[in-house]
């Protein structure tokens, strides 16, 4: 799996796009009067596109990703251009001006915190991209700050496959902790993960899919853990969890799509694409002789492979997202974290 050249650029040209949409446009926002009832881009002068604020945080994300892999990419200049007019330090302020009302309590969390903290990441990987890493730097601490004061009260794991799901929202946020050196957030993250997956066992994968998930709420949980597990602890503790992989099966076949024009039911087309994603990331974690590593590896593909079809065939519905779904899948080794990193 790998982001060639015309496929970054492809996706480049989508994230384009999508950024400097406005509408249509589905704001998560509370009102305390009359007064709130503003367009996105008068909350969110650094995010507003891409239908929602955190499809527009991980578009931001995958022209990030693309510009570093592929820095000759036809696009470069454009997404230049696009990071020099949204990430300036008064956009950003705005922003942590937004997420301080009392009424943001709870305001993207924790998928938009999340990939809020994967694009800082991401920027802080190109040393041409500092400013825009610089300039994003209150927001990103801003929301490792909530992070901190989140996580150690939240006693039970959201465990679905949308957008609160905790696995995902510890996976992105310990790799940022690691890479920021961030010890109090890892430290955290880290908590938090063992409080609420370290005992569990046998996943109920029979139970998979809901009808909109776009996040497997088994392989997200076994995403998250080899980021905190050491190798050999990992591999135990996915034994019990995943026990039919031992077995050399797969835990599931690429879920079907029916209508790609449904906001919800096309989440479907990125549950394939983040199940590739975590099942390529869980394999990579395995000793390369493991049965079990060969049997996620194949079924990766397979997911892979449909997911595509979706990016290709997606409107607005999905296409406003569903790239970076792609990117994640298909950079999957340039962005490993395992414990330590």
């Amino acid at each position: 799996m790998n982001l060639a050249f015309d496929t970054a650029s492809q996706f480049a040209r989508i994230a384009l796009a999508n950024v400097v949409r406005e509408f249509p446009g589905k704001p998560d926002h509370v009102l305390a009067s009359a007064g709130d009832a503003r367009p996105p881009r008068a909350w969110h002068p650094a995010f507003y596109g891409s239908f929602d604020w955190h499809s527009c945080v991980h578009m931001h994300w995958l022209l990030a990703r693309v510009r570093r892999l592929h820095p000759h990419v036809l696009e470069r200049s454009a997404i230049d251009a696009v990071f020099d007019a949204h990430l300036t330090p008064d956009n950003v302020a705005a922003e942590c001006a937004y997420l301080a009302r009392p009424e943001s309590q709870a305001f993207e969390r924790t998928y938009g915190w999340a990939w809020l903290l994967e694009l800082a990441h991401e920027l802080t990987r190109s040393p041409d991209a500092q400013r825009w890493q610089r300039a994003l730097a209150p927001l990103a601490d801003a929301i490792a700050a909530r992070y901190i004061a989140y996580l150690p009260r939240q006693r039970y794991p959201l465990r679905h496959g949308l957008h609160a799901n905790s696995a995902f929202g510890i996976a992105f946020a310990l790799d940022y902790a690691r890479a920021a050196r961030r010890d109090d957030l890892a430290a955290a993250c880290l908590d938090a993960a063992r409080r609420w997956f370290a005992t569990d066992r046998d996943a109920p994968v029979g139970w998979e899919p809901s009808g909109a998930d776009f996040l497997s709420p088994s392989l997200m949980e076994a995403e998250a853990m080899r980021r905190v597990l050491p190798s050999d602890e990992f591999s135990a503790w996915l034994d019990g969890f995943l026990p039919g992989l031992s077995a050399g099966l797969a835990p599931f076949p690429p879920a079907r799509v029916d209508d790609r024009s449904d906001p919800f039911i096309v989440h479907l087309d990125g549950l394939n694409l983040s199940r590739a994603w975590c099942m390529n990331g869980i394999a990579r974690a395995l000793p390369h002789a493991d049965a079990r590593a060969s049997a996620l590896m194949t079924s990766a593909g397979a997911h892979l492979a449909a997911g595509l079809e979706g990016v290709a065939a997606a409107d607005y519905a999905g296409s406003h997202w569903l790239a970076t779904f792609a990117a994640l899948a298909l950079t999957v080794s340039d962005s490993l974290s395992a414990p330590g990193c």
